[in-house]
């Protein structure tokens, strides 16, 4: 058995992003690799609000698929979250981006706000080939 190393990670919303809207990140391009591993990292938050992260597809940069490919459960808190994407391989995506919506209720400010970044690691296929056994 061979030591199995993730690559360096990539940034699909760079670490401590603060955001008070709903918003894109930019396109990255996946390199042909199909299964990622994402980890969300929460690191400011407000009390009573929600932000809810999904990962969207695109062939080409620009046009991006009308459904997600993979969603975050919808987080309040602050911490870690990792999440496992395996692009459709019946799907032409070169592409993904993350996709986030904020909501805030309850006393106070309306305008929510949490900063946030999102990492996309793909998982070689010699590491999944391992769990499979």
């Amino acid at each position: 058995m061979t030591d199995t190393v993730l690559v360096p990670a990539n940034t699909l919303v760079p670490a401590n992003t603060l955001v008070t809207a709903k918003g894109d990140g930019p396109a990255l391009e996946t390199g042909g690799a199909r299964v990622f591993l994402l980890t969300l990292e929460i690191t400011k938050i407000i009390e009573q609000e929600s932000l809810d992260l999904s990962i969207y597809g695109s062939a080409d940069g620009t046009t991006w698929g009308a459904k997600p490919l993979a969603a975050f459960p919808q987080k309040f808190y602050c911490g870690e979250t990792p999440l496992l994407l395996e692009l459709p391989s019946e799907a032409e995506v070169k592409f993904v981006r993350a996709h986030w919506e904020v909501a805030r209720w309850g006393r106070g400010s309306e305008t929510p706000m949490f900063e946030f970044g999102v990492t996309m690691r793909e998982v070689p296929a010699e590491m999944l080939r391992e769990h499979k056994r």
